[in-house]
């Protein structure tokens, strides 16, 4: 099964792939082929590109830089970018915060932020999981007591992904302690040159620096910096957080890793004159992946193309959760791939074993986050159980 394109999206898919590939800068694109750590000059590099050219937030509304595209052209547009190895918009700015702002912020916010948010002028940061609160996101303990025309707030964020590279940082605070736990949150944007805001790294299992923990120590945020209405936060993270499950399961990026799984499989001599990928249980493994991700890409659609009125669809959560376990299978299957290989993950640049099999085992081990982040896979099953089985 495929799915047939019409002509006139066939002439924007190749819009979007002569674009991709032509206008971002080879080197960026390489990196990101190769698995590299992309720094910060080559995110803002990249999405500025996007945005002059109106394609870094298709998603928001036209006024604020969006485009009216169907959802199929949205998909489009995402799998070309991933296809053409092209770092995708920042999520903090492009999906998580940016839609939040223009749907439930004043107009003065709105003025003030999204311009820049579109443009990586800002790079934000997500304050919301603590030690104490990751999947069970309303147990925060961040609080920030109004004092005039400013809160004062205290508490500590963890796992902030790139958080070293943040301007500022949207943080989900406690600002009513009396009530129900969801009743009591708000939203507030905080400049992280303020006093008071430390941020110091986590060093990840692949002996990356990837995520961070951030420390609030009598913080004092204007009382303008409120996203919405206080203590009404919550409707705002899940709106947030369900266009972050979408933007999880890069079904593009899935399938150019399995492509070239298979084009590594097709190096590995089995001896007359075979290959790994004429074992017939390599090429099972690698059909049945395809097969999956091809679902997968269905379902993607079914969920951009029935979220609306900030209300994301339900099929998020199995986006979200049969994502992350196909990014990880495919990791996995690339370790198997690299066999003895893959365990040379200190090699240095002039080894003469495979590059990619040599970073095979650090990518695996990255990829363990992936079910964990932005909910956890056994909070999806409970959200898929309750809300489309009604269990």
């Amino acid at each position: 099964m495929q799915l047939a394109l019409s002509a006139e999206d066939a002439e924007f898919r190749d819009q979007m792939r002569e674009f991709f590939t032509t206008k971002i800068p080879q080197e960026i694109r390489d990196a990101v082929r190769d698995r590299r750590e992309l720094g910060k000059d080559a995110f803002v590099q990249s999405m500025q590109i996007l945005n002059e050219a109106g394609l870094a937030v298709p998603n928001w509304p036209v006024e604020w830089g969006g485009r009216d595209w169907t959802p199929l052209r949205r998909h489009i547009w995402h799998e070309e970018m991933q296809r053409a190895y092209v770092p995708t918009p920042l999520a903090f700015n492009a999906s998580m915060i940016g839609p939040v702002i223009a749907q439930f912020a004043s107009q003065e916010m709105k003025e003030r932020f999204l311009p820049k948010t579109a443009n990586l002028d800002i790079w934000w940061s997500q304050g919301f999981s603590e030690p104490d609160a990751g999947s069970d996101l309303a147990s925060l303990r961040t609080s920030a007591v109004r004092d005039g025309d400013e809160y004062v707030v205290n508490g500590q964020k963890t796992w902030t992904t790139l958080g070293q590279y943040g301007d500022w940082i949207f943080t989900l605070v406690r600002t009513n302690p009396d009530v129900k736990r969801q009743a009591g949150i708000s939203l507030l944007l905080i400049d992280m040159t303020s006093e008071g805001v430390d941020v110091r790294p986590i060093e990840l299992i692949d002996g990356g620096h990837e995520v961070n923990e951030v420390w609030f120590d009598n913080v004092r945020v204007p009382v303008e910096n409120l996203v919405g209405e206080e203590n009404r936060a919550w409707d705002y993270a899940k709106f947030l957080l369900g266009n972050e499950r979408v933007g999880v399961a890069p079904v593009g990026a899935t399938k150019s890793s399995l492509a070239q799984a298979k084009e590594w499989a097709a190096t590995i001599s089995v001896g007359d004159d075979k290959t790994l990928l004429d074992d017939p249980l390599v090429s099972t493994r690698i059909a049945e992946l395809e097969n999956e991700l091809l679902a997968l890409e269905l379902t993607a659609l079914r969920v951009v193309a029935n979220s609306t009125d900030g209300k994301p669809h339900p099929a998020s959560s199995v986006l979200k959760l049969k994502g992350t376990e196909l990014q990880q299978a495919v990791t996995e299957l690339i370790v198997d791939l690299a066999g003895p290989a893959s365990a040379a993950s200190g090699a240095r640049d002039d080894s003469d074993l495979p590059w990619w099999a040599t970073h095979s085992v650090p990518v695996y081990l990255n990829f363990r986050k992936a079910s964990i982040y932005g909910g956890s896979n056994e909070v999806q099953r409970q959200i898929i159980a309750r809300t489309i089985l009604g269990l």
